[in-house]
This record gives structure tokens, sequence and C-alpha cells, in this order.
């Protein structure tokens, strides 16, 4: 072989190898994963990969990886002609690999929380990947106060615990922040400063936080009145973060007294009979136990302040004391109180009752009563005003101004201040009956009830007529026998009467007592109906009477003429041939047709 064509063989094959490798230099592969992919405890997470490689020869194996102890350990893996899934690591059964190169893993748990490496293998194209990070989050419990309900002192030199604030189970680790009065307290931890906090966590078994802190203040007199809250800041997906607050509290703060307030809670003026309230309060908590006195007499000792008197009287008017010794600084405070009590006489009536006079006569009576204030008098009867002055005068009486008369005491300026006596008068005379009132019943034979009511002292006696179940009482001055009858054919057509006796006389009413209209006029359309049928009963009745009456006349005709031998049937044989026994018969029965017709 010539030189020449050896060394043309040794080009073409340098030849070839330079474009080979010019084609390998030119080819590469780009790997595309999300930088951190967050996920909620317990949820599903989603990992993709996406790649490209410029030779369309090559045929790639794509690889998830961790880094676990330092190394790198295989998940699952896919190439063209086949996969897998390395079940023996902490995911086991939960992970899988798509098609599309997403590593899927279920029920993710805080451990799952690292480093994911997508890693694109093309040959002699090369090996390229991407790290993604995936983020846990979990929302932690509300948070929880204690260790806040005991007392403290206020104006202390030291720092005094106020409480613990405890939020559990919660992930990536949250923050806890303390807020007095809805403003958010410094993050201080220097136990030198008045107010700091002692924070601490706790990462529990499950890989979750728990956080607590302690916040410890010196607190002053004014912190009595404050609120208290703590809140929980925590991240949640996409960056986000988020707060839950505790319940809100109070704290019982202890402090000397330096005022004292003594009040009287009634409202308006006082009057013989009230419930008198006092109260007695220092500026100071707790509060002391206060000693009451009225003038120099000691009442009593209580804790809580309120000093009630029952039913007050004119005598419980005065100067009331409340007194107070603070054992923690020895310090007295006092303060008074006055009050006065309204009041008013019993009220007493001239001439003293009962009083009995006859009809005619004239009476006066006088109404006295005592007051310091000013005071009013009025005489009433049956709820109406008579007299507005001590006195009432009565002319030529009748029984109607018999019955129970009031004299009423009030001072205006004092509401409900009043007083009031009275006295009966009773009025001689006969009885006066009210007028009485129509009473209708549906039908007759009904029961019926009637009441007849008088006047007239002594009380009457009553009697009915017709009589029925009686019953007497008395409605003030007056007298009311009640009675309960059947409303009869005579009880309808003459009505009942009542009276009323006594020693002086006698009073007569009589109570009308009739049908109801719908009830009468039915009646009225069934005799309407009636009497056309009556009457052609009659008519029958004498037709019947006269036939039978003419059947008699005519048998005793007939046998009379059997008697003379004169019957013209007897015998054939006598029959004249001219008709004379016929004429002769003719005028009996001419006439006995008369005597029909006239009977009827």
């Amino acid at each position: 072989m010539s030189i020449h064509k050896r060394l043309g063989w040794q080009f073409a094959d340098s030849l070839r190898t330079t474009l080979s490798l010019s084609a390998v230099c030119l080819a590469g592969i780009t790997v595309k994963v999300s930088p951190k992919v967050d996920v909620i405890l317990g949820e599903t997470a989603r990992l993709p990969c996406n790649y490209t490689i410029t030779d369309s020869s090559v045929q790639p194996v794509v690889t998830w990886f961790i880094d676990s102890a330092g190394s790198r350990k295989r998940v699952a893996y896919r190439s063209p002609t086949e996969n897998g899934l390395d079940r023996a690591g902490q995911f086991k059964d939960r992970v899988a690999m798509e098609a599309d190169m997403t590593l899927v893993i279920s029920k993710i748990n805080v451990g799952d929380e690292m480093s994911f490496f997508c890693q694109v293998r093309g040959g002699a194209v090369g090996v390229e990947e991407d790290e993604t990070k995936l983020w846990v989050f979990l929302s932690p419990e509300k948070p929880v106060i204690s260790d806040n309900t005991h007392s403290i002192n206020a104006g202390q030199d030291q720092s005094s615990q106020v409480g613990t604030c405890t939020s559990r189970n919660g992930h990536p680790q949250p923050r806890i922040i303390w807020f007095k009065d809805s403003k958010p307290l410094p993050e201080v931890t220097d136990s030198k400063e008045k107010t700091y906090m002692v924070p601490r966590v706790v990462k529990e078994s499950s890989g979750l936080f728990t956080v607590a802190s302690t916040l410890y203040m010196q607190l002053t007199k004014e912190d009595a009145k404050s609120v208290f809250h703590c809140t929980v800041e925590y991240a949640i997906p996409n960056g986000q973060i988020t707060k839950e607050s505790s319940d809100n509290f109070n704290l019982t703060v202890h402090y000397p007294a330096e005022n004292m307030f003594f009040t009287l809670l009634n409202q308006g003026p006082i009057k013989e009979g009230d419930r008198v309230q006092m109260k007695c309060e220092t500026d100071g908590n707790p509060q002391p136990e206060f000693e009451f006195y009225k003038g120099d007499v000691k009442l009593g000792q209580i804790d809580t302040g309120l000093w009630t008197l029952e039913k007050v009287t004119r005598d419980s008017a005065g100067t009331y004391k409340c007194f107070v010794l603070d054992f923690e600084t020895f310090v007295e405070l006092t303060k008074t109180l006055t009050f006065k009590v309204h009041h008013l006489d019993p009220v007493s009536i001239e001439p003293a009752g009962p009083l009995i006079l006859k009809e005619g006569d004239a009476f006066d009576l006088q109404c006295q009563t005592k007051s310091p204030d000013p005071f009013t008098l009025v005489w009433m009867k049956g709820g109406k005003r008579l007299s507005q002055t001590g006195g009432l005068s009565l002319q030529s009486i009748t029984l109607a101004d018999a019955g129970e008369y009031v004299c009423v005491a009030s001072v205006p300026s004092v509401p409900g201040l009043e007083k009031q006596a009275n006295i009966t008068i009773r009025v001689e005379g006969k009885p006066e009956i009210d007028m009485p009132v129509k009473v209708e019943v549906k039908k007759r034979g009904d029961p019926v009830t009637l009441r007849c009511s008088a006047l007239g002292y002594p009380a009457p006696q009553f009697n009915w007529k017709p009589s029925g179940k009686e019953s007497v009482t008395v409605e003030g001055q007056k007298t009311i026998s009640t009675i309960t009858l059947l409303a009869t054919d005579a009880v309808i057509t003459d009505g009942v009467t009542c009276e009323a006796t006594n020693k002086f006389g006698t009073d007569t009413k009589k109570f009308e007592v009739a049908e109801s209209a719908n009830t009468a006029d039915r009646s009225n359309s069934a005799g309407s109906v009636a009497e056309p049928q009556q009457a052609g009963s009659s008519v029958v009745v004498i037709a019947v009477v006269v036939s039978v009456l003419l059947l008699l006349f005519i048998v005793a005709f007939l046998y009379f003429l059997s008697k003379k031998n004169k019957m013209p049937c007897g015998k054939k044989d006598n029959a004249p041939a001219n008709g004379q026994n016929k004429n002769e018969t003719e005028p009996f029965k001419a006439k006995d047709m008369e005597e029909g017709k006239s009977s009827n």
C-alpha cells in the first residue's frame, strides 16, 4: 500500500474522530426544579423535575437522591426502559415517581424536611442535577396562659411572675409575643430589667416544637386595671406569617388604700319604712374590714363595706361614720354621712266611726295628722275625690251616701309617703231596689237567673214571686238576692216580682222574662201553618156527623113505612099502573133532600 493511501485513511479516521468529539461538545443537559416546596404535615408533597437535552438521540436516566448522614441515597429513578423505587429507606411505601419525573411523597412528616436532588444522566452528553428544599408546616395550638391567678403586691423592688404563655406542637419553631393593653411588650430576656421574659423551647419526639414564655414585671397600682394576653407567631406555606392570641386576663394586684369613699345608695328622699343602704370603700386592694357607727355607738363590722338599715323610722335619721384601719400601712381612714327620714303621723277622724244616720240627716267629718313637711288631706269615696281639705260636710243624705269614706294624707315632696284612715257611714231607710234589667231565654222551660240589688239599712229581706233557688250576698252598701227558676209560660207572661223589706218599709220591682226574638219568630211561623190544618179537620168532622144523622133519619122513615104497609117494593101486584104511589113518595124525598141541605 502506498504511503499516500495510508495517509489518506489516517486522515479520514482523524476527521471522523474530530467530528464526533465536536458533536459531543455541542450537545448539553439542562435540569430545573422548584427551589423549595411547602407542604402541610400529613399531606402529600409533589416535587417536579423538568429537563432538556439538545441531542434527541440520547436516552437519559432521571434519578432522585437525598443526602443522609453525609452520603447520598437514591429514592427513585426512571429511564426509557425501566424505573424503580428504593423502598428500604424512610419513605418506604410513601414514595412514587410519575412519568413526568415528578417525585410524589404522601403522609409527609417532620423528618421529610430536607433537600432533594433531581439528577439527569445522559451518557456521553454528561450529567446535570438541581436541588429542591422540602419545608414542612404545622400550625401550633392556641396559646394557653397559666400561673397567673396569684396575687401580686405593687411597688416591690423585684419583678414578680405575671404568667406563663405556652403553645404546643408547631412547625417550624413558633415565636411568643406578650401584650399589655393591646400593645406588644419589648422582647427582653435580661432579668435585671423591670420587665423581662424567660423563653423555653422543647422539641417533641414527633419533631414538633412546644414554645413557652414566662413574663416578669414590677407592677404598679395602675396595673390592676390592665389587660394582658400573648400571641403565638408562626410561619405557614408560601412565605406567610400568621398569629393566634390567648384569652385576655387581669392580674390581682394588692396595694394600700390612700382614700376612702362613704356614700348613700338610696335615690331621692328617704321616708319611714324604706330600706337604707350605705356603701363604704377605699381605693386600695384588697378592701379592709369596715366599722360602722351612729354617733359614737358602734353598729357592727363587715368586710363588704355595705351597711343596710331595714324599715327605717324617724329615729334612724342622723350622722353615720365608717372607720378603717389598714394593717399594711397602719393608716386610719374615716368618713361620715348624714340623712333625714321624712315621716307622717297616723291619720285620725272625728267623730270616730262607724256612724249610723237616717235619710235626710247631715254630718261633718274632720281628718287630722302631723308632719314636719307640707302635706295634703283628701277625702275620697269609691275612688272619687270629695274634698281636698281636712273637713267633709254632707247635707240631707240619702241611701246612696252610705259607704266607706277615706281620708288620705300625703307629702307631695316625698313620693310614696302617705297614710290614710277610713270611716263607715250607714244610712237607715226603707229598701230601694235598682231598676230591673229585662232577661231573655232561648226557649220556654229554660232556667233563668235574676239579680235583685237593693240599698237600705238594716239589710233587707227578700221575697220572690214565684220563688226559686235563692242566694244572698253583700257588695258594699248593697244587699243582693240572686234567684234561679224555670222560664215557664206564667213567668214569661206575668214576669217575676222581687220584694225587699226592712223595718222602715218595702220596695217591689218586677222583672220581665222573654223568649229571644229568633225563638218567637219560629213559634209564629209554626202557628200560621197549624191554623189551616186545624180548620180543615173541623170541616171533615162536621160532614161525617151530618152524614150519620141523615142515614139514621132515612132508616127510621123506612121503618115507619113498613109498619103502615106502604112500602111500594113489598108487593109487585099492588104496584099502580099510573104511577100514583110514585107521586105520593116524591114529596117525602124532596123534603128529605131539603132537610139534608139545611143541615149541611
